[in-house]
């Protein structure tokens, strides 16, 4: 069972959750997807060891989402790029990482109408991305940081990974 990009965002979202796992409904509703694409990709996470598993109620493998993260991920799923347009910003453009990495311009951006900064088009790992982003801080800075490690220069993916480490054993 291959994981698609997608698995990533829900695996994300399931990070900050300390209850037990919301439904299904819950979670599409959180990241404007279907139930049958969470449900789905909790499976795909689940066997891919991403996500414990059911009996714990589906909570990260801190350690193995690490590790996905942080050295596979941008081989996986890497960066793709396009002209410049209005979007929200993403990677060392975006929380935390714009307060700590230099700017420089253009910025990458998620495409999205109703986006605050124009910059090159960085599409999203799915394309509801900055719809949950704008409701979701926290997954917002965590898709941000995931973005830098996708696409960044060797400093910008050191700093992201560092932050991002740092934010998983804050949620184990």
């Amino acid at each position: 069972m291959n994981l698609k990009p997608q698995d990533v965002v829900v695996a994300l979202k399931l990070l900050e959750i300390r209850t037990s796992r919301p439904t299904y409904a819950q979670l599409a509703n959180d990241l404007y997807m279907s139930q049958s694409e969470v449900h789905a990709s909790i499976r795909r996470a689940r066997a891919s060891k991403l996500l414990h598993g059911e009996r714990p109620g589906d909570r990260p493998n801190i350690s193995n989402l690490k590790e996905f993260l942080v050295h596979g991920l941008k081989y996986v799923f890497p960066a793709e790029t396009g002209a410049m347009t209005r979007g929200l910003p993403t990677a060392w453009a975006a929380e935390p990482l714009n307060r700590k990495l230099t700017q420089e311009e253009p910025v990458p951006v998620w495409p999205y109408e109703q986006g605050t900064k124009r910059g090159y088009a960085f599409f999203p790992l799915h394309k509801k991305v900055p719809q949950a982003a704008l409701k979701d801080p926290k997954l917002y800075q965590l898709l941000a940081l995931v973005d830098a490690l996708r696409e960044g220069r060797a400093r910008d993916r050191a700093v992201a990974g560092l932050e991002l480490l740092n934010r998983l054993r804050a949620s184990a």
